[in-house]
């Protein structure tokens, strides 16, 4: 088992808010050089970058559309240009778009898919490249409870975040003897923008009788992109309150 790296990067998406921001300073007090990617989140993403590199860490952020094909090699190039090495990769950008689904269109249904299940694919075969030459990776994937555990309204969700965590296991499978590891975290409820429409009557459905903090999830990042966690690998790491028990 090697050490991370000193100049190793770790590429963190839609990390400009939410579970991803919480992630993003996580890791930087880890250690990690961190890489913001987001979409639509210019301010908060650079107000973020800011926030590391008051706390010592050496930071950047980059824009892109992950439903772009093209989206994968690019930010890679400019992450890399301007920081270093990429070894490190959370794919947490995710949409939603809830429907019953008899209702779900086609475009929502790839607008989810795509977004949540086909970006990260595309990241994680770009992130590959480097870590496999590196003999050095850390791939955690941002999945949800809800990937195996059945939520009406949300057909689309539930089979981009099941999808990802058969992602997960089977590329953990494939690079293990590389000393790269690839781990999901699956929240439950927990407290950001992307839940706020979600009546607090779901609450009570929760063992703990609260929502989860973003706080609360990159721990878990952070264990997982660790030294430490070097031989946990193809495994999901519920957050969720005991929603999953």
């Amino acid at each position: 088992m090697s050490a991370r790296p000193d100049n190793a990067v770790v590429l963190v998406t839609g990390g400009a808010k939410g579970i991803g921001a919480a992630s993003a300073q996580a890791l930087a007090d880890d250690g990690w050089a961190v890489a913001i990617l987001h979409r639509n989140g210019g301010d908060a993403a650079q107000q973020m970058v800011e926030t590391l590199v008051e706390r010592g860490a050496r930071a950047t952020a980059v824009r892109a559309d992950l439903r772009d094909p093209a989206a994968a090699d690019s930010a890679f190039a400019a992450v890399e240009e301007d920081l270093g090495p990429v070894l490190g990769l959370v794919n947490n950008a995710g949409v939603r778009a809830d429907n019953l689904a008899l209702s779900i269109s086609d475009e929502d249904w790839g607008l989810v898919l795509d977004t949540n299940l086909g970006a990260a694919f595309r990241l994680t075969r770009r992130a590959m490249r480097g870590m496999l030459r590196a003999r050095y990776g850390r791939i955690v994937n941002i999945a949800s409870v809800v990937g195996p555990r059945a939520n009406a309204g949300q057909a689309n969700y539930a089979a981009s975040k099941a999808g990802l965590i058969g992602l997960t296991r089977t590329v953990a499978a494939e690079v293990a003897r590389k000393n790269v590891t690839v781990n999901a975290v699956a929240p439950g409820f927990i407290e950001t923008d992307m839940t706020a429409d979600v009546p607090d009557a779901i609450k009570e459905s929760v063992p703990a009788r609260r929502a989860g903090t973003p706080d609360e999830v990159a721990a878990c990042v952070r264990f997982l992109a660790s030294d430490a966690a070097g031989y946990v690998t193809g495994t999901t790491l519920y957050v969720d309150g005991g929603l999953a028990a």
